[in-house]
């Protein structure tokens, strides 16, 4: 099979033919007529991926502006939920669990502080150190928008007509997938 039959098995495999071609098909057939001689699975997966996950975290971002929030503010709220109990940590280790700057983390903070959805406080056991701690407000806060984007992550996967074993089973595979796409050896 060549790259051109690869890219228009997808229309004619009995497995596939409740799921319609789609923008990746076209850059797939674009490439099959340009350079045949490629194998473009690999674009294939990692394509979708992507668009995927674009498309998805569009809809999740939408639903956190809704209930008055951003993406990176829920980031750094839902950082403090998942700690546990007393919802409290260092801006360093926000920062460095968030991959932030200082600076980006130290405006975020400002933000959400003002908002009074996070507290700022002395460090009791490092006076030159502070702690993030959640407030109430910022605790009911994540609450919700958690559960929002976990329903807007469910819509997507029920729309995509996929059953609980298929979600399973993609989970599995997605994980496989990151754990061998980790960092190179830098060659």
């Amino acid at each position: 099979m060549d790259a051109t039959d690869h890219a228009t098995d997808h229309a004619t495999d009995p497995e596939n033919t409740a799921t319609p071609l789609d923008a990746v098909d076209a850059i797939i057939g674009q490439w099959a007529t340009v350079r045949p001689d490629l194998e473009t699975t690999p674009m294939e997966v990692f394509g979708r991926v992507y668009r995927v996950a674009q498309a998805v975290g569009d809809r999740v971002e939408k639903a956190y502006r809704r209930l008055g929030t951003t993406r990176g503010e829920f980031d750094v709220l839902a950082t403090l939920r998942r700690s546990g109990e007393p919802y409290t940590l260092s801006p360093r280790l926000l920062s460095s669990t968030l991959m932030l700057t200082t600076g980006g983390m130290t405006g975020r903070l400002d933000k959400l502080e003002r908002a009074g959805l996070l507290r700022r406080s002395p460090d009791p056991h490092d006076r030159r150190a502070l702690q993030v701690t959640l407030t109430g407000k910022g605790l009911a806060l994540v609450e919700e928008a958690v559960a929002a984007g976990l329903d807007e992550q469910r819509a997507a996967l029920m729309s995509a007509g996929l059953d609980a074993a298929e979600t399973a089973q993609l989970a599995a595979l997605l994980r496989k997938l990151l754990a061998g796409a980790g960092p190179g050896d830098g060659a």
